[in-house]
C-alpha cells in the first residue's frame, strides 16, 4: 500500500511518517510531497492508495487540492492532517470528500482510529 503525505513542512512530513510507523503502518510505502503540484506529479507516476494532506499550504490549499483531484476523476481515499480542527472545518473537509481529519498535535492512536477503517 502506498501512502502519499502532502505537507509544505518537511519536518511535519517526517513527524507524520514517524507517527505512521509507530501506529503500525511501517509495512506501507510512504512517499512525500511538499505541495499540491509535487503530489500531482507523484500521483501520475504511481497512484497512491491513500493521501494524507495538510490544509494550509502555499499555492494550492489542501482543500483545493482535494477538489482538483476529485474533479480529475481520482477517487483515492483522502484525509487531512491539520491544525484546522474546528467543527466547521471538519464539516467542510467531509463535504469536499475527505474521509477524516486528524488534528495536530496527534498520536499514533489518532492515526489508527482514522486509518484502520480506510485501510481494512
Amino acid at each position: 500500500m502506498r501512502i502519499l503525505v502532502v505537507d509544505d513542512s518537511r519536518a511535519m512530513r517526517m513527524i507524520i511518517e514517524r507517527t505512521l510507523v509507530l501506529a503500525g503502518y511501517d509495512s506501507h510505502e510512504i512517499v512525500h510531497a511538499g505541495d499540491a503540484a509535487e503530489a500531482a506529479r507523484l500521483m501520475a507516476e504511481a497512484p497512491p492508495d491513500l493521501i494524507l494532506c495538510d490544509w494550509n499550504m502555499p499555492g494550492t490549499s489542501g482543500l483545493d487540492f482535494l477538489a482538483a483531484i476529485r474533479a480529475a476523476g481520482w477517487s483515492v481515499p483522502f484525509g487531512f492532517v491539520t491544525s484546522e480542527a474546528s467543527p466547521a472545518m471538519r464539516e467542510k473537509a467531509l463535504a469536499a470528500g475527505a474521509l477524516f481529519l486528524i488534528a495536530k498535535p496527534f498520536t499514533p492512536h489518532d492515526f489508527q482510529e482514522a486509518l484502520d477503517p480506510v485501510l481494512a
